[in-house]
């Protein structure tokens, strides 16, 4: 089975502990339906943040969703004069069938103008995504 990357991103408008793992949260949510990944076919996932988010680390987030046993690292994006700020990025290595070219990859907030070839995603309804993510964490 071939293993393929997932990207994406989001944004916080505070380097917040509690903000970090929300949004970093929302974003794998969204990626998970989006694709219909299964933590057991997840290879592994670097999570990346701008060098201005320290105040937790992003995979984190991924623990709280039940990646108990999925090998996951974060690191500091390089800093580039005029970057997106306050960001944070994901890719996930996933043992799937699907094409590369069937693989949505997922942008949201501020993260959209990282590729806004790829953030042409449906309105989110953010409540019901949150009551999902409760639900995934046992809550």
């Amino acid at each position: 089975m071939p293993c393929r990357g997932v990207r994406g991103a989001t944004t916080v408008e505070q380097n917040e502990r509690e903000e970090i793992l929300s949004a970093t949260r929302q974003l794998l949510a969204l990626l998970i339906r989006r694709n219909g990944i299964e933590a057991a076919d997840i290879a592994s996932a670097i999570f990346t943040t701008t060098p201005d988010i320290d105040a937790e680390f992003p995979a984190l987030a991924a623990r709280q969703l039940g990646w108990l046993e999925v090998p996951l690292i974060c690191s500091h994006e390089m800093t580039v004069p005029g970057s997106l700020p306050l960001c944070i990025r994901v890719l996930i290595h996933w043992n799937t069938t699907k094409t590369q070219a069937a693989i949505e990859h997922v942008y949201v907030r501020e993260a959209k103008r990282l590729r806004p070839d790829l953030s042409k995603l449906p309105p989110v309804d953010w409540e019901e995504l949150e009551e999902w993510i409760g639900e995934q964490m046992g809550g």
